[in-house]
């Protein structure tokens, strides 16, 4: 786990300042990383995980492209060194992490209504938190992207509020909050298979779905969810250092 640790470090720290046509317009002080923070509440048995930013944080949303494919995701992540298991996947190698999103092109929160008008399609530009498995990824100049399968493959395990998309992500409906300079998700201890020793870390990003309208992956040089661009990382290289309080 650490050489992996290592090596995912490394792969988004060297591709950090790579261009990218589309990220440009939203490099700007509401991605610009100050604080981050989780912090353990035993009152409600939950944790509070927090990005302060030097602008407004949220205020900033994708510009939308009116296609699934080519679609804009913009990201308050934190990696972390919780376990797949820890969070309702089955067993497999990666990165843990806990990515609040905006996306006006799709909704993959079928479960929820962010936005409550009773239309639980259409709440994709509303932060909403996704738990997704991160691999490193050349493929894509910020190194990353989320961790496909094959839909055939039977003995994948996904949390059951999965959005139904063949990579390792669950979409599970905590509440995200944005106010002032601060963007924050409470997250109950028992989906998190009460741990409260992890370490983590925050990245703001800018991702980009391939796929078609149909929703689905042809493959190719591209992955499905990648990271194209790294706005701020707390930690100035992704070490992980940060501990819950």
């Amino acid at each position: 786990m650490k050489n992996l640790f290592i090596s995912f470090s490394f792969s988004l720290f060297t591709l950090y300042g790579f261009a990218c046509d589309k990220c440009g317009k939203y490099d700007n002080d509401n991605f610009k990383i100050q604080k981050v923070s989780v912090k353990h509440s035993e009152e409600i048995g939950a944790t509070i995980w927090e990005i302060t930013v030097k602008g407004q944080a949220g205020k900033t949303t994708p510009i939308p492209t009116g296609q699934l494919n080519g679609a804009p995701v913009l990201g308050y992540v934190f990696p972390t060194t919780l376990k797949s298991t820890d969070v309702g996947f089955g067993q497999t190698e990666g990165i843990v992490a806990l990515a609040l999103t905006s996306h006006p092109d799709f909704d993959d929160t079928p479960l929820w209504d962010e936005n409550s008008d009773h239309n639980f399609q259409n709440d994709g530009i509303v932060w909403h938190p996704h738990w997704v498995v991160l691999n490193e990824d050349k493929r894509v100049q910020g190194g990353l992207s989320v961790k496909e399968f094959d839909p055939k493959d039977k003995t994948v395990v996904l949390p059951s509020t999965n959005p139904g998309m063949p990579m390792y992500m669950d979409s599970p409906g905590f509440q995200v909050v944005t106010k002032g300079n601060t963007i924050r998700v409470i997250v109950p201890d028992y989906r998190i298979n009460n741990k409260i020793n992890f370490s983590y870390d925050g990245v703001t990003a800018y991702m980009q779905v391939k796929a078609n309208n149909e929703g689905n992956h042809e493959g190719g040089d591209k992955p499905m969810l990648g990271v194209y661009k790294v706005y701020a990382i707390a930690s100035g290289k992704l070490s992980l250092p940060f501990k819950v309080k």
